[in-house]
């Protein structure tokens, strides 16, 4: 299994989950566990996500994440499980 961390970050609106959840099923990624709250006014979302069967490539997703970050006016990050661990290794 392919996996990967996305992390949404930004002012609190309606309908964020409902469109990168969307936009995740449209590529055929799966959201296996997704964590989100909300901190006075800003949403914070993190989900783990298997892009196994994704339709489009790694570059191409990234591209598209940050495409959909900037209309909503959210900062969208993935990347590849293996490096998010290697990043927040103590």
């Amino acid at each position: 299994m392919e996996r990967a961390i996305i992390t949404v970050i930004g002012k609190d609106m309606r309908g964020i989950i409902a469109k990168v959840s969307t936009l995740l099923y449209e590529n055929e990624i799966n959201i296996l566990d997704i964590s989100q709250t909300l901190m006075q006014d800003m949403f914070t979302m993190i989900m783990l996500c298997d892009i196994s069967e994704k339709k489009t490539s790694f570059s191409q997703l990234v591209d598209t994440l940050d495409r959909l970050g900037k209309d909503l006016g959210l900062s969208i990050r993935i990347q590849h499980e293996d490096i998010f661990n290697s990043m927040h290794r103590i």
